[in-house]
């Protein structure tokens, strides 16, 4: 008993030792903090997947809405006027659960729209009227500025999962979910409705700038934007990425080459998962 004691007494100290001489040195700043992150997970206080998510969780004071925002053009909306026939076939292509609503344009939202809301009428009588502002939700509002610590408590405490994302000007900028801002955190968050498909590796937001994979074949990015990136070395563009910036880049992290600035908006420990490239 005494032995086995006096093992577990030193188990212990050993341990303590280790969280003394990391907290040694107060940090002051977050360059600090991270060094000591860097330093528990190298020493398995910590695991990686443990340090990405306190990473992230410092990181998304640092990111606007306007940073992780679904644009505008790339809305799954649905119009105020749409029939019950109409948004059905909508609603199982997209395999959404909220969608705006919206009036002559994607610039008049008018409520959020829950697929849920959407099955008591699949039971009711055909003749019964149907309309789509009688079901929609009143849409929660930010500004592009909204700083995604702050958009993540008012998601909390408002219970929403949707906001609606406006410019300087009142015009709607795009829209952003709490599971994007969530994913900031944890990572690629991936349900059954995700897919891999080659059309998704790159997405356009404007005319100079654009969402793309890590995954996104070399030959995919040459054919897509014109280029003519080498892929003797590496396959996919991430490769190339990480090649720029001599080592494993963190999340809002930027580099550039062959006319094109890199902004790298989802990583972890091990990979670069997705990319905001504009042209220069």
């Amino acid at each position: 008993m005494t032995d086995d004691k006096a093992g577990g007494d030193s188990n212990d100290k050993s341990w303590l030792e280790k969280i003394g001489l990391l907290f040694s040195s107060e940090p002051r700043t977050k360059e600090d903090l991270q060094d000591v992150l860097k330093v528990a997970a190298e020493n398995e206080l910590i695991d990686r997947d443990a340090r990405t998510i306190i990473e992230g969780a410092m990181q998304v004071a640092d990111l606007h809405a306007r940073d992780i925002m679904i644009p505008r053009a790339q809305m799954e909306v649905v119009k105020e006027d749409a029939t019950l026939a109409e948004l059905l076939p909508q609603i199982i292509e997209s395999a959404h659960s909220r969608y705006p609503v919206v009036g002559d344009n994607n610039d008049q939202v008018l409520g959020i729209l829950l697929a849920k809301d959407l099955l008591p009428r699949l039971l009711a009588d055909e003749q019964e009227p149907f309309s789509v502002t009688e079901l929609m939700r009143p849409c929660f509002v930010v500004p592009e500025s909204k700083r995604l610590n702050v958009l993540l408590r008012e998601f909390r405490q408002n219970r929403n999962h949707m906001a609606i994302v406006i410019d300087e000007y009142g015009g709607v900028a795009g829209l952003v979910t709490i599971e994007d801002v969530l994913e900031e955190i944890v990572g690629e968050i991936e349900d059954e409705t995700d897919t891999d498909e080659d059309d998704d590796f790159i997405r356009r937001i404007t005319d100079t700038e654009f969402f793309i994979q890590a995954l996104t074949p070399i030959e995919d990015f040459n054919d897509y934007f014109g280029t003519d990136l080498s892929d003797e070395e590496f396959d996919t563009i991430g490769g190339l990425v990480i090649q720029a910036f001599g080592h494993m880049p963190a999340r809002n992290e930027t580099t550039s080459f062959e006319g094109f600035r890199f902004k790298v908006i989802h990583a972890d420990q091990r990979k670069i998962q997705s990319l905001r490239v504009s042209k220069l």
